[in-house]
Parts: structure tokens; sequence; C-alpha cells
């Protein structure tokens, strides 16, 4: 399964900021992990590690494994128009990320679980796979005999109102995926062109 299931204040250390969780402890310690931690001298990172260390951020913000990352990238290549921007599309068109963005569940892991356990459907189609990829007109619901389940609609906090590529009705627990997200929309610190030009090498 591509999910990291490790200490997630470990991964947010890494990179210096809460790409897992809401990164409270990040006040606390924000040094790198390791065993010297920030008292460790360390040299200025190159070319390569800046680009290889924004992919790792990239797929552990989303939840994905290298081969399922690099399938996305290869599709985003394949599409017209900007490679880095064309990435950040297909990653939030997935279904267990509109899940997420629309408030459905709490985290993307979250969503995702929702996802494989069959409690979200597609055009009024169970779909099971986190990595659906949705078009736009998709409604994405939760199912019926899910509705009465406390336990996932308590956790629901609504749609944020700045991604206005998505559309929630609350009272009838249903969202559109109106288009794909032009990347000044998409809030996520994913500097997606130094992913390209590692893929590019």
């Amino acid at each position: 399964m591509a999910r990291y299931t490790g200490p997630k204040t470990r991964i947010s250390r890494i990179f210096g900021e809460p790409i897992l969780g809401n990164g409270k402890y990040l006040t606390k310690n924000s040094n790198p992990p390791g065993q010297h931690g920030g008292t460790k001298k360390r040299k200025a990172p190159g070319e390569y590690a800046l680009q290889l260390k924004e992919k790792q951020k990239a797929k552990y913000t989303y939840g994905l494994l290298e081969r399922q990352f690099r399938k996305t990238f290869e599709e985003a290549v394949r599409r017209k128009g900007v490679t880095g921007e064309n990435l950040i599309k297909l990653l939030e068109a997935r279904l267990d990320n509109a899940v997420f963005r629309l408030g459905i569940a709490p985290s993307r892991p979250a969503a995702r679980q929702l996802v494989t356990h069959k409690h979200i459907t597609v055009n009024g189609e169970v779909v099971n796979v986190p990595s659906f990829e949705l078009r736009p007109g998709d409604v994405i619901s939760l199912k019926e005999s899910t509705r009465g389940n406390t336990g996932i609609t308590s956790q629901m906090r609504g749609k944020n109102a700045k991604f206005n590529w998505l559309d929630w009705s609350e009272a009838e627990f249903k969202g559109t995926f109106i288009a794909l997200p032009e990347r000044e929309s998409v809030p996520e610190n994913i500097k997606e062109q130094l992913i390209v030009e590692l893929y590019s090498k």
C-alpha cells in the first residue's frame, strides 16, 4: 500500500514544515531527525539533493510510492501544457485527495481509508481505488449507508472556501469536482519545477 506509517513529526522535521499532520510538535523541536539533530554542521545541499527532496516532499504529501509517482509524472509529460502544473493537477484529481479537500476526512490517509473501505461513491457508483482520476463534473458523495455512521460524520469539517475547483453540499453529503485546479490555487508548498528537472536527467 502506498502509505507511510512511521512517525509523522519525523517527516515534518525533515522538510521543516507540517506536510503530515498539523505540525504542532515542530514548535518544540524543529531540528532535522538524527543522532546529532541540529548540532551537526551540514554542508549546503547540492542541486540534485534539492530536487530529490522536493520529489520526496510531494510523495509524502499526497501519499504515493515511487512507482505510482513516476507513472503520474509520465502522464503529466504526455499531456499538453506545462509538465509541472500538469503533475500538480493530476495529484489534486486523485479521489483520496478530493475526499480530503472536501472535508469529508480530516487527512489524506483518513480519506484513503474511507475510499478503500467503500464509503465513497463517484457518480453514484462505489469506487474503492484511492488513485481514481476524477474528471470535471464528477460527483463525489458519502455512501447512503455511511451517512448514519457518527464515527465518520463527526470528523467531517466541511470544504475550505479557497478550494474553488470543488463544490460541497453539506445537506446532501455530496461534492462536485468542477475543474482541474490552477497551480496558484493549490496551497501545497511544492516546487514542481525541481521535480521536472530531476526526472529530466
